[in-house]
């Protein structure tokens, strides 16, 4: 098998992987010599720490990746604070918990007053829609690390959120069965992941699609699902499983603590940028759907009979929200009947020729 594409642009996962490997080899032996806090296994979407014998502390670290590059091109920065904020709470409602706070790192290579302020402009509104506070944070000035694409509207930006959560309803996805419904929120485009590859496919940003600038496709913000998953998990709905759809694509189905597979029959549709990708840069849909969200931003695992209820519950906020496949007997698999792949952690194979 060739090189992907996106290992052409310059990200090589396999490498990654083994690299994110590596580190946690390491870690994971760490001792302190006090009594261990950790509530959940490692690898979920967020950590769990005991606070007491009834309450957890819910953490996650995340960034936005490229999609500062186009931010910087475009002189554009007043929406990737969203992104900041989503990708970190939508990861710590994930275990159940409710995103209290995020704290943001900014990185610049010129400390600038009007870029900061279009940045904070971005938090603030991704705050308010998760109803986080940002109670703190830290500028770091390093015109030496940091260079600008054009030098010097440098930046780096990222996020560390915290959230609550009752030990006994700390969601890990332990209680899904073979025959669960899993119900697809939409996304509202790219969001945070695999930014990378889609600028290279598509390096003119003022070009129109369809009547909008690629440009404006590329920075559209990351959806927030907070809102949301806080209504169903407050609901009278079974929730057994939530997972956050980023790099990876549905494989990041299999980070739930469930052995089980996902058989994904009637997926989202698939946003025009995702297609305009593919045609560009001559993508398979194995890397595609290894790499996109490819339109379902976020996933929920509950018993078939509360399918219809999530539904109902998730869609005022997100139109869109379906039924989009079963969990299924075959552990570690995902499956998509409809793009003939199958696929596990090591990445999506065709099923047939397609």
């Amino acid at each position: 098998m060739g090189m992907g594409a996106y290992a052409r642009a310059g990200v090589d996962q396999s490498a990654a992987g083994a690299a994110v490997s590596a580190l946690v080899q390491v870690l994971a032996g760490l001792e302190t010599g006090r009594e261990r806090r950790s509530a959940i296994a490692p690898g979920h979407y967020a950590a769990v720490l005991r606070v007491d014998d009834s309450r957890g502390l819910a953490l996650a670290c995340d960034g936005v990746g490229t999609k500062v590059i186009v931010a910087e091109q475009l002189g554009r920065l007043d929406t990737v604070g969203i992104d900041c904020i989503a990708m970190n709470v939508n990861d710590v409602v994930c275990v159940g918990a409710d995103p209290i706070a995020v704290l943001d790192y900014i990185a610049v290579e010129q400390a600038d007053p009007a870029t900061l302020e279009q940045i904070a402009l971005g938090l603030r509104r991704g705050a308010v829609e998760a109803a986080v506070e940002i109670p703190g944070g830290e500028l770091a000035v390093l015109p030496e690390l940091i260079r600008g694409h054009p030098s010097p509207r440098g930046f780096d930006l990222l996020g560390f959120c915290v959230g609550l959560v009752d030990l006994n309803a700390i969601v890990t996805g332990e209680r899904i069965e073979p025959g669960d419904a899993v119900i697809g929120i939409p996304s509202s485009g790219i969001h945070s992941n695999g930014l990378t590859l889609a600028r290279r496919a598509l390096p003119n940003l003022e070009e129109e699609v369809a009547g909008r600038p690629v440009g404006d496709m590329l920075l559209e913000p990351t959806a927030i699902y907070v809102a949301a998953i806080r209504e169903l998990l407050a609901s009278e709905v079974d929730v057994r499983g939530l997972a956050h759809i980023t790099g990876d694509g549905l494989l990041n189905l299999l980070r739930l603590d469930a052995e089980v597979g996902y058989r994904i029959d009637t997926p989202l549709p698939v946003p025009a940028v995702f297609e305009l990708i593919a045609e560009r840069a001559g993508i398979e849909a194995p890397e595609l759907y290894e790499v996109f969200n490819m339109g379902c931003g976020f996933c929920c695992v509950v018993p078939v009979a509360d399918a219809e209820r999530t539904v109902e519950l998730l869609a005022p906020r997100h139109p869109g929200t379906a039924p989009i496949g079963r969990t299924t007997t075959a552990a570690g698999i995902v499956e998509l009947p409809r793009q003939g792949l199958r696929g596990g952690r090591a990445g999506f194979e065709p099923t047939r020729a397609s």
